[in-house]
């Protein structure tokens, strides 16, 4: 099943890094957030990627078009017919199709332009900005078992910010700090979807997010696989140092391989 990875936005909200390279190139640990995220699907088998580029779209291609000499060990011997020497090989098991999906394209744009690659057939869809533990294996299971069009993986967030709870009427009863109660179901990637989603997916300006998965939902045509452990997006400077501090400790979740 291929693996589809959007990774095409400006990342603005993460400015500080973003402007220098797209934001799945940011690194955690060294290694690019988009690495992270493959190295998941990897790990449960699924080593056929699309990655819908866009902004700095060339660093991605450049990144992977060097992948094999930055992870094996390189004899360069000048001395006799320029020749190279590979001492280990530590690449990955992968096949990286890296598709230009243009600047200013929505995200249901993006999907909508790699359709040629995905084929008719099942695949999955992700965002280049987050990790989690989720048991993928077990929601790709899950999106066959109830044969709707799409599976989304809900994610249980605590609210970051002060809580504001207001009556019906809309007068503000109280104005407090968060408490654990205070939680959120986002929609966290790690997505499953048939390939009728493309009917919905009308031109660059579509935005996957907002008709097409509305659509799904009033239709009953689309399910969420709650997932209660770790999961972490990378939105900001504060997140990246997070994630940063998790792979240092040795204590990363994600990290399965």
């Amino acid at each position: 099943m291929k693996v589809v990875i959007l990774a095409g936005g400006f990342g603005t909200r993460i400015s500080e890094e973003s402007h220098m390279r797209p934001k799945p190139m940011i690194e955690i640990g060294g290694m690019p957030i988009l690495w992270h995220i493959m190295k998941e699907y990897s790990y449960y088998g699924y080593n056929d990627f699309i990655i819908c580029a866009g902004y700095r779209q060339h660093m991605i291609k450049e990144y992977f078009a060097d992948y094999y000499l930055h992870r094996s060990d390189i004899t360069f011997d000048f001395s006799e017919n320029n020749k190279m020497i590979v001492h280990n090989n530590v690449a990955e098991p992968w096949k990286v199709t890296i598709v230009d999906t243009g600047l200013n394209t929505m995200t249901g744009g993006r999907i909508r332009r790699v359709k040629d690659y995905i084929g008719n057939e099942t695949f999955m869809l992700t965002y280049g900005d987050g990790v989690c533990d989720v048991n993928i294996r077990e929601l790709e299971a899950f999106h066959r078992s109830h044969g709707k069009t799409g599976t989304i993986t809900a994610i249980n967030v605590d609210q970051r910010f002060g809580v504001i709870d207001i009556d019906d009427k809309g007068t503000v009863s109280a104005f407090r700090e968060k408490d654990n109660s205070d939680i959120s179901v986002i929609n966290g990637g790690y997505m499953v979807f048939e390939p009728e989603i493309f009917e919905l997916l009308e031109g660059d300006e579509t935005v996957f997010e907002k008709k097409p998965l509305s659509t799904l939902s009033s239709e009953g045509r689309l399910m969420a696989y709650r997932h209660s452990g770790f999961w972490q997006c990378m939105d900001t400077q504060r997140d990246r140092m997070l994630l940063e501090e998790l792979w240092q400790s040795g204590k990363a979740p994600w990290r399965k391989w």
